[in-house]
């Protein structure tokens, strides 16, 4: 059995409650949890968990560690979503705190090489796979070359430099605009162009031999 998720720490309700708080929106989730529905935060968790989890595994290239960074993410959105304002998108508030936590991640082991080594090899065992969601209408062959580009291109994200690592991922795997990346990151929107160009090149670069 693996971890328990943030959604199943926080308890949960009915079902009929669960269908109605699926329509509403983000903002709409947020003031209904602070108003002390504590199923409107697992809601907001369960929207978010996935996407978050493919982001910072991306950014860290740790499939275990992502788990726990996610899980922190939604422990501060728990403690601090009456600070939030409303005015702003709660997407582009989550998506910081998991960034800030990221780089966090990827600072902290830039100060300790045995883990950054450790780190690596991890990916080198034949049973530590990326985060797959398959769409098990395809073919076995059509899944196969879905599976082998997949892992062609997180090897080429994971060779990139943390700072063009993250807008890349934000941009072309996250669909996130510039303005929202600028947010995320703390960075004005020449910043961010120029890092995503930059990334964008590279990762042209690092890709082209392991298509041909």
């Amino acid at each position: 059995m693996g971890k328990p998720t943030i959604a199943r720490t926080f308890g949960s309700e009915p079902e009929k409650r669960h269908s109605e708080l699926q329509d509403l929106d983000d903002s709409a989730l947020a003031a209904a949890f602070l108003d002390g529905n504590k199923r409107a935060f697992t809601e907001l968790a369960d929207r978010y968990h996935t996407r978050l989890l493919n982001f910072v595994y991306r950014t860290t290239g740790d499939r275990e560690r992502s788990e726990d960074l996610v899980q922190e993410t939604f422990i501060r959105v728990y403690r601090h979503l009456h600070r939030f304002d409303q005015s702003k998108k709660f997407s582009t508030w989550v998506y910081t705190i998991a960034s800030n936590l990221a780089k966090n991640e990827l600072r902290n082991r830039s100060r300790n090489p045995l883990i950054l080594f450790q780190t690596i090899t991890r990916g080198w065992d034949s049973d530590e796979r990326p985060l797959e969601w398959e769409d098990h209408t395809y073919r076995p062959d059509d899944l196969f070359r879905k599976r082998h580009l997949r892992s062609m291109v997180e090897t080429a994200v994971g060779e990139l430099p943390e700072h063009h690592r993250t807008v890349f991922v934000l941009r072309e795997m996250e669909g996130k605009t510039y303005e929202e990346i600028a947010e995320i990151t703390g960075c004005n929107l020449g910043t961010v162009k120029s890092r995503l160009n930059r990334a964008r090149n590279s990762f042209a670069v690092l890709i082209e031999p392991l298509l041909a």
